[in-house]
This record gives structure tokens, sequence and C-alpha cells, in this order.
């Protein structure tokens, strides 16, 4: 038999508690827009969804973002997060290129209609910073010339984050009219779609006002968009290493 006496009855209500209140951080912020995007998009994004998603008062959200643009550039920053470059390799230098593009496509794809976060980012926010320098220092290290290491991380971004915007709008598109085979992920039935009947309209324009486009009707099109993906991007590398060649790097 037990020596411990019940609580008084005063004490009893006393000690009922609720569950513990998880405090509100920008972290959670931040996990909560990505859930109310992947939902809903980016056009109908809204602090006062955020906050639903969160059961708290938009006014609490206000205390650790100012702004839904502050609430965007958080959720773009996150896309930086534990992705680190390997270190510079002169003579590798390309292939690292290659893998920072298709990490960063991949990324890119992680939340619906991050993309199109990415393209109104803030590339130059200091917690972006130290991965820009990463990225120049592999462009430097291939022996670009200043001038163009400065700008390549621009144009790799720039195709980077508008052909993964095309990919997401496809997606869009396809979901109303969802009627492609489930064997592909949205976006590859989308561009089979559009590859095949540009093709198809291609070879059946008149050979004598449209040669090329009818000659190449069949090869003008990459089949997948990884392909295209991989090609854009190689024709990047090849021409900025077109100017490294010309500018040797001094011998050690």
């Amino acid at each position: 038999m037990s020596d411990e006496l019940p609580a008084l009855p005063w004490e009893r209500t006393r000690r009922r508690t609720g569950p513990a209140r998880i405090p509100l951080t920008r972290d959670r912020i931040v996990e909560a827009a990505y859930t109310v995007l992947d939902r809903v998009g980016y056009e109908k994004l809204s602090m006062r969804q955020v906050a639903a998603e969160l059961g708290v008062a938009v006014s609490a959200l206000y205390a650790h973002v100012s702004s839904k643009d502050e609430l965007l550039e958080l959720m773009y920053l996150r896309m930086f997060r534990d992705w680190e470059l390997p270190p510079p390799d002169p003579d590798n230098w390309r292939e690292q290129i290659r893998q920072y593009a298709r990490t960063g496509r991949t990324r890119l794809h992680e939340h619906r209609d991050m993309a199109r976060i990415a393209m109104t980012g803030f590339p130059f926010s200091a917690e972006a910073l130290p991965h820009l320098e990463q990225l120049l220092a592999v462009f430097r290290a291939g022996g670009l010339p200043d001038h163009l290491a400065g700008a390549a991380g621009d144009m790799i971004s720039t195709f980077m984050n508008g052909f993964a915007f095309e990919e997401s709008v496809w997606e869009d598109r396809q979901e109303e009219v969802d009627e492609s085979p489930r064997d592909q992920p949205v976006s590859e039935r989308s561009w089979t779609e559009i590859r095949e009947t540009l093709e198809r309209y291609f070879r059946e324009l008149p050979p004598d006002r449209f040669p090329n486009l009818v000659g190449l009707a069949d090869v003008m099109l990459q089949r997948t968009n990884d392909e295209r993906f991989d090609l854009g991007i190689e024709i990047i590398i090849r021409g900025l290493a077109s100017y490294a060649a010309e500018h040797p790097r001094p011998a050690e």
C-alpha cells in the first residue's frame, strides 16, 4: 500500500497543463512556408497561410520575419544549407561545374516554384557569400580570366534557374490536363509531349520554305530534360574553357 497521499482538489486543477508549446523560430516558419508553397504554389503563398499552418496568429510571425519578402529570401537561402563544393581542382574543374549545376537543379526541384523564388533571390546575402566564394574559386582554378570568372557563376545560375522554372511551368500546365502516362516525372512527360508535337509539326512544314526546320526536325530537341540540361551546361562550360585556353595559367 502506497504511503503517498492524493493531491488536494485545488492542486489537481493547478497541475493540469496542456501540451508544451514548441517555440516559434525562423526555421519552423521556413519549413511551414515550404509546406504551403508545395500545396498552393508561389502565387497563393501568404503570411496568413503560413501562420495557419503553424497554428499561430499572423502577428506572431512578424516577431521573427519582417515581411513576406524576407520570408522568400530565407526560403531561397535555405537552398544553400549543407551544399558544400569540393576543393577547387584545376584538372577537374569542368566536372565540378557540371555536378554543381546538376545539384542546383535538383535542389530547385525539391519544392514547388523554388526556381521562381530563386530568380528573384538574393545571391549576395551574407549567408550565401561562402557558397559564392567556393564557386568563384573553382572557376579561377580552371584558369578563367578574372573578368570571366566573376561572370561565370551568374551565367550558370541564370541558366539553371531559368531551366528549372521552365520545367515548373510545364508541370503546372500538365497537372491541369494530366492525361500523360504515369511512368515518367511530370516534367519529363510534359517535355515528351511537347517534343513529339513539335517534331511532327516541323516535319510537316513546306520543305522549300523551311529546309532547315524540316531537315533538323528529328534532332533539334533532346529526348529528355536531363539531356537538354546537360547539353546546355556543356555548351556553357566549353565556351568558358575556350577562354581559359586563350589565357593559360602561368607555370608554377
